[in-house]
């Protein structure tokens, strides 16, 4: 096994062993995200010259016997919307261009306590308001096992670099999958916090709102189940409890009422019928969630992003987002074409005050019921009904005025609708070699069961494997021909 191809469990421990040096570790992802990166687009911003700096402090200190933290020495990325003190914080605006931290975010600062050295900063859609990783600032991140294939967002520079290996472990946010999305068409493990579990100070932009801070979770993208629940536990307010796993049932639908590709489906059938002798299994869908896509598209929408909009003021001056679209057209407007449109729809969904009056008693009702219904169950979905599609589908069959939105988010939006803890597991692949991935949720307090019942699939199916350059060397040559 090479450095690139261990997690940040193995890294931190034979560092610590001697078996391998924070300076060595470092040294191979920096050299390697330099091999990647002009053909991913994926870091943004690195910081080579004081991780160098900070893996050599770190193995005098092991030496001196002040080798303390679980990452010590461990190299990890960074989501361009945490902020890391001395780094640009942009949000893929190009009036923050300049922008630079003074602070650490809280999670940021937290991974550092425990003596994680952070490399550099990955891409994200400006705003991360689009679940396409594209801005007029840093450009489009491509996926590593396609290069003409999206690799999602919002946290799609993450979900590319860990991807290719190019970290031990990434921090990822999710308000609308921008984990889950990654993480799937990446071949990336990952997992969302639960409402209310991830402090999100120091995350640009700041979700203001009740409704929408239910919705938004934080936590690891790596190559490992084992890498999600230290992060989890180095990150999260309160820890999970320890459950008994073989009490829990599994709910893995049969019968989806919004598509599902062949293969995807095949492979949610088959973990059914491999875990049917171990579990009770109920086939239906969970409650409510058919209705979660339209509550999550209007809880997006509540103040028909004008808090957002609020972030394109330049100079005392707000641009109109439909004048902005019509110039994106012509590449004239420093605002992307899909922040404009998706501000534009954001206006379009906003509810009404009585319609937010009855979403709110929707959310409350729903919550107690699943509350009930999760207690001792694990819910197994699919996170899309295809692999990475072709840079630009995505965002066609998410924002569309034909609202297609209720066909294709059911997966991702009942995640964050309900704020359920949420861990994707690499599952398969495809003829072409694109990932497969499953995600399993449940209420908060149950993540102990997640990460238990995550390790089963990662050890029966395919887990993480890394995309090497040779890889996208390869597919960048087919591509050309």
């Amino acid at each position: 096994m090479t450095i690139l191809d261990m997690d940040a469990s193995e890294i931190a421990a034979r560092i610590k062993e001697g078996k391998i040096t924070s300076e060595l570790a470092v040294e191979t992802y920096i050299k390697h995200i330099e091999a990647i990166n002009p053909k991913l687009n994926c870091m943004t911003e690195d910081r080579f010259d004081a991780s160098r700096k900070e893996a050599r402090q770190s193995d005098v200190l092991l030496k001196e016997g002040h080798a303390n933290g679980k990452l010590f020495g461990v190299p990890v990325s960074i989501k361009e919307s945490f902020n890391v003190e001395g780094m640009k914080t942009t949000g893929g605006l190009v009036h923050r261009k300049d922008f630079v931290a003074k602070d650490d975010a809280e999670v940021v600062r937290l991974l550092k306590k425990e003596g994680a050295i952070v490399l550099g900063k990955t891409n994200t859609p400006s705003l991360c308001f689009y679940q396409e990783t594209e801005n007029p600032v840093y450009g489009r991140t491509n996926n590593p096992w396609d290069l003409e294939a999206t690799a999602g967002g919002s946290s799609g520079g993450e979900g590319s670099l860990m991807g290719a290996g190019g970290a031990a472990v990434g921090l990822g946010a999710d308000i609308g999958g921008s984990i889950r999305f990654p993480c799937h068409f990446n071949g990336v493990v990952g997992f969302k916090s639960g409402n209310d579990q991830v402090s999100q100070e120091g995350n640009y932009p700041y979700v203001e709102f009740e409704e929408q801070k239910r919705m938004l979770g934080i936590g690891a993208m790596g190559k490992s189940v084992r890498d999600t629940r230290l992060i989890n536990s180095i990150i999260s307010i309160k820890q999970p409890i320890t459950v008994d796993l073989s009490s829990f049932e599994l709910v893995v639908p049969q019968f989806y009422s919004c598509p599902l590709g062949v293969q995807t489906g095949r492979l949610v059938r088959t973990i059914k019928e491999d875990f049917e002798q171990d579990f009770s299994i109920q086939l239906d869908e969970p409650p409510f969630f058919n209705e979660s896509s339209l509550i999550w598209q209007q809880l997006m929408s509540l103040d028909g992003a004008k808090a957002l909009r609020k972030h394109l003021m330049v100079n005392d001056k707000q641009p109109s987002v439909y004048v902005e679209f019509l110039k994106s057209k012509y590449s004239r407007s420093d605002i992307h074409t899909f922040l404009s449109w998706a501000m534009i729809g954001a206006r379009l969904f906003r509810p009404s005050g009585k319609r937010l009056k009855t979403l709110r008693e929707i959310l409350r009702k729903g919550d107690d019921r699943l509350q009930t219904y999760l207690d001792h169950r694990l819910i197994v979905i699919p996170v899309y009904h295809s692999p990475a599609p072709p840079h630009g589908q995505l965002y066609k069959e998410l924002f569309s005025f034909s609202k297609t939105f209720l066909r294709y988010m059911p997966y991702i939006a009942y995640g964050n609708t309900w704020g359920l803890p949420s861990l994707t597991v690499p599952v398969g692949e495809t003829s072409k070699g694109l990932p497969i991935s499953v995600q399993v949720m449940s209420r908060v307090g149950n993540e102990a069961a997640l990460f238990e019942f995550g390790e089963l699939l990662e050890n029966k199916y395919r887990g993480y494997r890394r995309c090497d350059q040779h890889d996208v060397i390869k597919k960048e040559q087919e591509t050309a021909i």
